[in-house]
């Protein structure tokens, strides 16, 4: 499994905490992750979509959230989004992507990986916990993809708090 480089450069902290404000506004379930994505130009050091779990129509994870938004802002269907991202844009997402998803739907890793023309980097605040299906290997698929995966540090705690706000408790 790969371990992602960790940074704590004030910038990438700042979007993710844009991620986690977004991960906030999913609505608590006890079967999915609150989750936030905001997905960035470095070049204009501008913010090209933002999403949330549960977002869109449908069973929709935070990064799918931001690339509908962005092809629907573009008038282009979500398959085509290398036409219009600039390069070298850049993910961050409250959690790791996703490698497997149980309702059927296309992982977030795969909606990455076939934008690695223009997505370079996914920044992520914490490691997907094993709750849904066990060990995630999305920085994996993504490093093999040529996609750079790095984990900004300072926010887990409360990443993790707001992303199984709808799960049961455990005892203590």
């Amino acid at each position: 499994m790969i371990t992602p480089t960790e940074t704590s450069d004030a910038k990438h902290l700042a979007y993710m905490k844009q991620a986690l404000t977004e991960a906030r506004k999913s609505p608590p379930a006890p079967t999915n992750f609150c989750v936030g994505a905001v997905l960035v130009n470095p070049g204009t050091d501008t913010v090209l979509a933002t999403g949330y779990t549960l977002e869109c129509a449908g069973n929709t994870h935070a990064e799918q959230c931001c690339f509908i938004k962005y092809a629907a802002e573009h008038g282009v269907p979500e398959e085509r989004l290398n036409e219009v991202l600039p390069e070298r844009s850049v993910l961050y997402t409250t959690m790791e992507p996703c490698a497997l998803r149980l309702s059927g739907n296309l992982p977030c890793v795969d909606r990455i990986s076939r934008l690695r023309k223009s997505i370079r980097a996914v920044y992520v605040g914490v490691l997907e916990p094993s709750t849904f299906v066990g060990g995630n290997a999305g920085s994996q698929k993504l490093n093999d993809a040529s996609i750079a995966v790095l984990r900004v540090v300072g926010l887990e705690d409360e990443i993790l708090t707001v992303a199984t706000a709808g799960h049961a408790k455990k005892p203590e």
